[in-house]
């Protein structure tokens, strides 16, 4: 069974983390409907297969990162020069650490079904409000063209996804098309923030966590791990092609219609 577990929840997380729709809150409803919720085990399962996901888009920007490192010199052929640089991503995430750090324990009290319906919806609003209201010539069309500014707005709209349910991605991506970046543009810059503070956000809870775990935990942690690594590797070139294509609205329509069943459903 906790192989099966794995499997189900490794799918889920690999394919919602990077798509705007909250993987967070997809993870809480089908542990909820699995029956595998409430406990520390479940918790640091979470918090597994989220750092098989960002081991994904280390992999598939590990050219771009490294350059941010100052450890790789990008080709003029590739994107950009290397005017992306690690302070854009310090003032990315700055205003996450901060309000993380001051409503850690109010945050942490907030992971129910309840809030994640009430999220998807309250993102999806978002969403759509992004998608009409953005920029008709944005001025960030590629990841180095992104200004300090830029990075800042994007951070503050990071914020949104405190609050399980609202979904990182949907927030960075709404708020990128509200101040002058593209669709793709903003979501490779949002896959790069989030590398920080997924790494710095699962360290923690690992580390709290750890006298709990036990070798037996071991099969449902490895098959997790590995099965949203895989996924979410080829979620992450997916949806790169998919937003430009298809925009947000699809996004917040499927928000709406899964509130609506699970607030039918589970609530």
């Amino acid at each position: 069974m906790d192989i099966i577990i794995g499997i189900i929840l490794g799918i889920v997380e690999g394919l919602t983390e990077f798509a705007p729709v909250s993987s967070t809150g997809h993870m809480i409803l089908v542990g909820h409907l699995l029956g595998f919720d409430g406990t520390v085990r479940a918790t640091t399962f979470e918090v597994i297969v989220q750092l098989g996901s960002i081991l994904a888009v280390v992999f598939v920007f590990w050219k771009r990162i490294l350059s941010i490192l100052g450890l790789y010199k990008m080709e003029a052929k590739e994107q950009g020069a290397g005017k992306l640089r690690y302070t854009h991503i310090l003032i990315g995430i700055l205003p996450f650490f901060i309000f993380g750090a001051i409503f850690y324990d109010f945050i942490k009290g907030l992971f129910s079904p309840q809030i994640v319906v009430i999220s998807l919806i309250a993102g999806g609003v978002l969403m759509l409000a992004a998608e009409f209201l953005r920029t008709p010539k944005p001025n960030a069309m590629t990841l180095d063209q992104i200004t300090y500014k830029q990075a800042l707005g994007m951070g503050l709209f990071q914020c949104f996804a405190l609050i399980p349910g609202f979904s990182r991605m949907g927030a960075t991506l709404s708020g990128g098309l509200l101040i002058g970046m593209n669709h793709k543009t903003a979501s490779e810059f949002s896959f790069i923030m989030a590398v920080p503070i997924m790494v710095a956000a699962s360290g923690k809870d690992l580390l709290e966590n750890w006298s709990h775990l036990s070798v037996s935990d071991l099969p449902l942690f490895i098959t997790g791990f590995l099965t949203a690594f895989i996924v979410a590797l080829i979620a992450i070139k997916f949806f790169l092609n998919l937003i430009n294509k298809i925009k947000l609205v699809p996004f917040a329509l499927y928000r709406f219609v899964l509130a609506i069943l699970v607030w039918i459903f589970i609530l």
